[in-house]
This record gives structure tokens, sequence and C-alpha cells, in this order.
């Protein structure tokens, strides 16, 4: 992984953490999804790199409204 990759990942990571533990907590548990989205974005970047995680979990965040799925969605 070359130099640009892991700053960006560890930013994209860093901003979940950020939301997870000061932003999330402030709000009702309202998640549709198992695993939560910051969960699903957090796993993804991980496991993908930083732009398609990244581009994986705003596509999953899309889906977190009243007339989008449900249940269990793990990162593929």
């Amino acid at each position: 992984m070359n130099l640009l990759n892991w700053l960006f990942r560890q930013l994209f990571l860093g901003i979940v953490w950020v939301y997870r533990y000061t932003i999330s907590p402030l709000t009702p548990g309202s998640c549709r999804f198992t695993p939560t989205c910051s969960a699903f974005a957090q796993q993804a970047i991980v496991k993908y790199g930083p732009f398609k995680g990244g581009w994986m979990a705003l596509k999953r965040i899309g889906r977190c409204h009243p007339w989008g799925g449900h249940g269990y969605d793990p990162v593929p």
C-alpha cells in the first residue's frame, strides 16, 4: 500500500471514529441495518481501501432512509 492510500485510509477511519464516539452517542439509536453504517464503513475501508471502501460506505448511508432497506447487510 503506498503512502497516499495509507494517509487517506487513516483520515477516513479517523472521520468514522469521530462520528462513532462523539456524534453518534448524542443521537437516538435508529439504525436500520446490522452492522451499523459506521461499523460497515470501518470494515469496508479496512477491507477494500479508502476509495472503494469509502464509496461503498457512502452508498450504504444513501440507502439509510425510511423507504430504504433494512436487516443484515455485511460488507461483501
